[in-house]
């Protein structure tokens, strides 16, 4: 279950940082709600994660998640440039995301 709860509070993770992105540095009400409910939600579901999972695990892929995630959307909703080298980077985070979940013991 707190692998469950982890995915989700990365997937919000993701959510909450394309809202910033939108708010235009919270101007725009909408998105700035979105932001702040994600990350309260986000910042839950992690805590809830590490009551089982260890901290540098539950940490290392919320925020793999986020940062992979963030990066695609950046990508297919922003028009963000997807370099080879950029690409590589997060293809490298992913892999970082599995060899996390591989190597945990909980």
């Amino acid at each position: 279950m707190a692998w469950i709860l982890l995915l989700v509070a990365g997937l919000l993770e993701i959510v909450w940082a394309f809202a910033m992105k939108r708010s235009d540095g919270f101007t725009n009400l909408t998105p700035s709600v979105v932001t702040i409910v994600t990350m309260i939600g986000s910042f839950a579901l992690l805590a809830a994660a590490m009551k089982t999972l260890p901290l540098g695990t539950a940490y290392a892929i919320w925020t793999g998640i986020g940062a992979a995630g963030a990066f695609l959307a950046g990508i297919f909703f922003l028009g963000e440039a997807a370099s080879p080298v950029r690409l590589l980077a997060a293809g490298l985070i992913v892999a970082g995301i599995a060899l996390m979940k591989f190597g945990s013991s909980a």
